[in-house]
């Protein structure tokens, strides 16, 4: 474990001086930002952009006043996007191995503090691991825990799960993005520094990661958006016929989430009033929810809804006092012509 982590630090540190020192796109996210994210990062320092180390876009919904703690914060851009998000009354916790790193972030404090016109900070930067984050913030604490493109970096992917489920309050949400592989790479790739440094070497075999997952209590994971990683010809000599993608999962700490999608008879409505969000609000991806559009949900879906802070954007028709057998998780209608517009598929 600690060769590895010092194989990575030392590559974070010394080796990456800036997003273009990366040889593949693996740790650049891809496609665009939405809109009002693309207005959030504009008010954040280029000193922080410019060493950005990132796989996609892990910014979560309806966190005004909540405490976010992100793993593997880096330089922090995704600190300052979600210290923009959860306003002066909530607080960003940014959390990172690499001293380099976390110095671009402390460097830029104040100057991001007067630019989104706080009387002080709201966020708190700690040098520490991520396998071990019960040492260093309290459990039940956390509102959301986010990281990006960081977990694959480390050797000890279930004690970050773990600790991830720990610090969470009951109704928290994990939301991540990192890099996945269609398959279990071999020891070599795994033990090769550039590879593993470019977020290729850990990558989670999606199978291994959703069986992770639920053991660490985080029942019933939802994909949010998958994206394509493009792999140049030294890279894919080394790594063959292996497909890796970047992932943004949802993970909730529900204790009740069973493990099939179960039919009550539940409704969700979106009462399009989460900021940013007003006309449609995407859970994942099958599960999108227009503004005043009724849709037949499973349980657990109610459960996430309900048991979580987004319980006050939607009403909920039902309960589990009458089961009607398995439900067919196929999209909601808003979700089957949101992807329609996209030119794309949705799948469950």
């Amino acid at each position: 474990m600690s060769v590895i982590t010092d194989s990575v630090k030392k590559y974070y540190s010394e080796v990456l001086k800036s997003s273009n020192d990366l040889k593949t796109n693996a740790c650049c996210a891809s496609g665009e930002p939405a809109q009002w994210m693309k207005q959030l990062i504009a008010n954040i320092s280029e000193d922080v952009l410019d060493r950005f180390y990132g796989c996609g876009f892990p910014v979560s919904e309806a966190v005004e006043g909540c405490t976010v703690v992100d793993l593997g914060c880096g330089t922090g851009r995704d600190v300052y996007i979600y210290s923009q998000l959860v306003g002066p009354e909530g607080k960003v916790i940014g959390v990172d191995m690499t001293e380099e790193q976390l110095d671009v972030a402390r460097s830029v404090m104040l100057e991001q503090q007067e630019k989104f016109a706080y009387n002080e900070s709201n966020v708190e930067l700690i040098q520490a691991y991520i396998e071990n984050l019960s040492g260093v913030i309290e459990e039940n604490s956390a509102d959301l825990v986010v990281s990006n493109c960081v977990v694959n970096l480390s050797p000890d992917k279930k004690s970050v799960i773990e600790g991830v489920f720990k610090i969470l309050k009951e109704g928290g949400e994990f939301y991540f993005s990192d890099v996945f592989c269609d398959r279990r790479l071999s020891d070599d790739l795994r033990k090769n520094e550039m590879l593993y440094g470019e977020c290729l070497g850990g990558a989670l075999y999606i199978n291994d990661f959703l069986s992770l997952a639920k053991s660490c209590g985080f029942g019933d994971p939802r994909l949010v958006e998958e994206s394509p990683i493009e792999l140049d010809e030294e890279i894919r000599e080394l790594t063959g016929q292996a497909r890796f993608v970047s992932r943004t999962y949802r993970l909730f700490k529900i204790s009740e989430l069973e493990p099939n999608c179960e039919d009550y008879g539940q409704v969700a409505e979106y009462l399009g009033t989460i900021p940013r969000h007003r006309h449609l609000f995407v859970l994942d991806d099958h599960h999108s929810f227009e503004a005043g559009r009724p849709e037949r949900i499973c349980g657990n879906t109610a459960d996430m809804i309900q048991k979580s802070r987004l319980s006050k954007y939607f009403k909920i028709t039902g309960s589990r006092r009458i089961h009607f057998g398995e439900f067919s998780c196929g999209g909601t209608m808003a979700a089957e012509q949101y992807d329609s517009a996209e030119g794309s598929a949705g799948c469950c």
